[in-house]
């Protein structure tokens, strides 16, 4: 007779073989859709898979919209896609309280309703085009995964992800969103324009009468099941101080923070950017049949994890660098632990 131990170790290898194998065909079903954008498709997956946020930045008609509402079809979830305009209040999102009258006793009581947040997946559409109370307003929806309205606080529906879409700040009409509420990402994607070749893939398809008959792969339970069984892989000591040190080093506080740093940076990532850029690779080593984590995804993941959380100053701006340019110096300049992978 198995003992608990080994009951335990076998169904924490078929949930991890469901993860893989999981993740093989949605990204199978989002190609019937999506033509290119592999990296994306990669770090919505981590993203997901681990309980983050994402936010993707691009310039209209890249298909962000389409992507998100393609990945909602595939997984077994409920699904709300909230158009964020300049005119867009907090209770438009997050629910309102009634007066609502009581048929049999004739009272009349408050009643809340619901709002599009009560939802498993929440496009955020355009997000920087409403000014910054509306939104302030998915700050504790993205946190604590509830809202509250009314001094009462409800429970959001589980899991809770939102994939939030932005244009550069250069665009019309839009709203930088504020410091505090672009840590509450796990990753800031950018989604650039296609190759050639796979624009034209994307022209030829679309005009044409081709409808792709998509199936739900993945239940709301498997990916709670998988948020869980990726915390338990293990990573060595050295490699989670590689990771710290690469984001304390961003910040110009920091007395070993390089010289670059020091002149370009306002501000440096905090902790959150360390948490995020360990779990997401635990999920990256789990997804790609590896079961510790390497430093390979580390550097994978700190482009898309710390982009959005160094800020640059003056400096920076007038000699045309950016917060990209600045994570690929730091990894140039941060050693690598010997001995490890």
């Amino acid at each position: 007779m198995q003992d608990t131990q080994t009951i335990e170790q076998d169904n924490e290898q078929e949930l991890i073989e469901r993860l893989q194998n999981g993740r093989q065909v949605i990204v199978k079903e989002i190609r019937k859709i999506i033509v290119g954008q592999d990296d994306i498709i990669e770090e919505v997956l981590l993203a997901l898979f681990t309980g983050g946020h994402c936010l993707i930045t691009g310039v209209p008609g890249l298909a962000k919209t389409l992507f998100i509402r393609t990945l909602s079809q595939i997984l077994d979830l409920n699904f709300k896609r909230i158009q964020f305009t300049p005119d867009l209040m907090p209770a438009d999102i997050t629910g309102i309280d009634v007066i609502e009258e009581d048929r049999t006793s004739g009272k009349r009581v408050m009643k809340f309703i619901h709002g599009p947040l009560f939802s498993n997946i929440i496009l955020a559409d355009e997000i920087n085009r409403t000014p910054p109370k509306t939104q302030a307003a998915l700050l504790e929806a993205m946190q604590e995964h509830r809202v509250t309205a009314g001094g009462t606080t409800y429970d959001l529906d589980e899991p809770f992800f939102v994939m939030a879409t932005q244009n550069p700040i250069e665009l019309e009409g839009t709203y930088p969103l504020p410091e505090a509420q672009l840590d509450r990402f796990m990753f800031n994607l950018v989604m650039d324009y296609l190759p050639m070749d796979e624009e034209v893939a994307v022209v030829t398809s679309t005009t044409t009468n081709y409808s792709a008959d998509l199936k739900t792969v993945v239940s709301g339970e498997d990916i709670l099941q998988f948020q869980r069984i990726i915390r338990n892989v293990p990573i060595a000591e050295e490699i989670a101080r590689y990771a710290v040190r690469l984001v304390s080093a961003s910040r110009p506080s920091n007395p070993d923070a390089p010289d670059f740093i020091k002149q370009w940076v306002n501000w440096g990532a905090g902790i959150r950017a360390s948490h995020f850029i360990i779990l997401g690779s635990k999920a990256r080593a789990l997804m790609n049949n590896r079961y510790n984590v390497s430093i390979i995804d580390i550097q994978a993941l700190a482009r898309p994890v710390l982009r959005h959380r160094i800020l640059t100053n003056f400096y920076a701006e007038s000699e045309k660098v950016n917060s990209d340019k600045i994570i690929s110096m730091l990894l140039e300049s941060i050693p690598i632990p010997r001995g490890v992978e």
